[in-house]
Parts: C-alpha cells; sequence; structure tokens
C-alpha cells in the first residue's frame, strides 16, 4: 500500500513537472517548469520569484558549472546500495529525501547514507499533500520524520525539505521557514518512478545529459533500475564535461555567504 502510494505521488510530480499546473483557485501550485534540451535553465514562471523570495531552491544560479545531486527515496527497491557504491567510488555528495516508511523500512540504509558523508532531507512523514494540512500537522509530519532519521543514523538535525507531490503554496514555504527548513525542488527530473516501466540505463543517461545545465538539482528515484546503472556514467561523463559534484549546503553557503572582495 506504501508503495502505491508513493507511485501515484509520484505520477502527479512528473506530470506536474514537465506542465505549469497552477492551482491558485485551491490556494495550490504543482512545482513544474519548461524542459528544454538547451542546456539553460528551466523557464519555472513565477515561481522563480516565489521560492527566492521564501528562501527556497529549485536552482544554483550562480552560472557555476556545478550539479546537486538529489534523490527521493519513498520505499525501497533494492538499488540504493548500488547507487551509495558509485558515489563512494566517483567521492560524490548527494541528498536522499526519505519518507517515514523508508526509514523504518531501511534503516541500514539510512545510517550508511550518513556514515559516508550524505545528507538527508526531509520528504515527510506520511507523503500527505502540504497544502492541505494545517501547520500544526505540517510540523508533525517533518518533526516525527526528523526523530526517525535520527534514531536511525547521526544525524539528528535535518535543514532541507521536499514538499510531496510536489505542491506548495506560499504559506507552506514561510511555515517551513518557521520551523527551520529549507524547500529545495529540482530543475531536471525525469519520468523515472515507473518500476514496471522501466527503459533500461541508456534512457536515464539521455534523459540527464540533454537537460543538464549548470547549477541543475537534479531529482531521481532511488528506485529505479535505469538510474542506478546510469549513474556512474552520467557522473563520468559530467565529470569530463567540466562539472563538479557538489552538496546542497555548498549551494545554501554559497549564497547566503557574499564572496570576499579583494584589494580593498
Amino acid at each position: 500500500m506504501q508503495k502505491l502510494h508513493y507511485v501515484l505521488g509520484s505520477a502527479i510530480i512528473f506530470f506536474l513537472a514537465f506542465f505549469y499546473v497552477d492551482l491558485d483557485e485551491a490556494g495550490a501550485y504543482g512545482w513544474g517548469y519548461k524542459k528544454n534540451k538547451d542546456h539553460e535553465r528551466p523557464d519555472v514562471g513565477k515561481y522563480h520569484q516565489i521560492l527566492k523570495d521564501n528562501g527556497s531552491y529549485y536552482v544554483d544560479d550562480s552560472g557555476d558549472k556545478t550539479v546537486y545531486l538529489t534523490f527521493d527515496n519513498g520505499y525501497e527497491q533494492g538499488h540504493t546500495e548500488e547507487i551509495l557504491d558509485v558515489l563512494k567510488n566517483e567521492k560524490v555528495p548527494a541528498t536522499f529525501f526519505v519518507t517515514g516508511h523508508y526509514v523504518s523500512s531501511a534503516p541500514d540504509l539510512i545510517k550508511r547514507m550518513v556514515d559516508e558523508g550524505h545528507t538527508i532531507g526531509n520528504h515527510s512523514y506520511h507523503h500527505p499533500d502540504f497544502t492541505i494540512l494545517t501547520k500544526e500537522v505540517m510540523k508533525r509530519e517533518l518533526e516525527t520524520l526528523e526523530e526517525s532519521v535520527a534514531k536511525a543514523s547521526k544525524q539528528d538535525d535535518i535543514k532541507y525539505v521536499r514538499p510531496p507531490k510536489g505542491m506548495f503554496n506560499q504559506q507552506t514555504l514561510q511555515w517551513a521557514n518557521e520551523l527551520g527548513y529549507i524547500h529545495v525542488f529540482w530543475s531536471l527530473a525525469i519520468i523515472d518512478w515507473d518500476t514496471n516501466n522501466q527503459k533500461g540505463w541508456q534512457y536515464a543517461y539521455d534523459q540527464v545529459m540533454e537537460q543538464i545545465h549548470p547549477g541543475a538539482i537534479i531529482l531521481l528515484h532511488a528506485v529505479s533500475e535505469d538510474n542506478a546503472k546510469a549513474l556512474e556514467k552520467i557522473i563520468k561523463d559530467l565529470k569530463k564535461e567540466g562539472y563538479t559534484f557538489k552538496s546542497l549546503d555548498d549551494l545554501v553557503i554559497k549564497d547566503k555567504i557574499p564572496e570576499p572582495i579583494y584589494g580593498y
């Protein structure tokens, strides 16, 4: 049942990801962008300013050839160990946005992620649409997940949140800030979540390489065998193209702390 719930949520995310879905009347937005193959930051319309006003991120807009790898983990399909092996061998950091079901069913993997220098992000405990929750319920969703991660690993604090189903509004962004969280969306994603319709590693590789752009925050689902098999080649080839892989902490620090002015 947990898997079905997460798959349906992922389907909604990827419908929204490539189309603008503005649900103003319902007081909610569905994250999305205009996909392009020009290796430029995708157009997210008015969402750009909304996120900027609320200290949220979907891209590193500095122009640097930097990439930020993020994974959404709603349930375990047997591919995360291979993904972690690749990240370790290539010395690449990643952020794993996990749900309560994932933490309770795969605590050893949570521990390994943290032990190997990766960051755990908050994808909520039960994967609800934040825009239909009260602030108190949203707080409980986030704090319960954070407590679960702290029990399974050495990470006792979570900074980053990715809203389930990509749903958000001004209020949920503000509430997250008040609770000490930073929203992190994405500027590059592929249709990879359906475990019954995997298309081969070449598909995943091609989709990422076609959309890659400086400052990309990449969203991949760890349930995808295609992603696990393509990851090493993606990383190696992006390094050859001059890209470097950084953590979300690096992005926030770079954004919040101005570069020193030399010569004065």
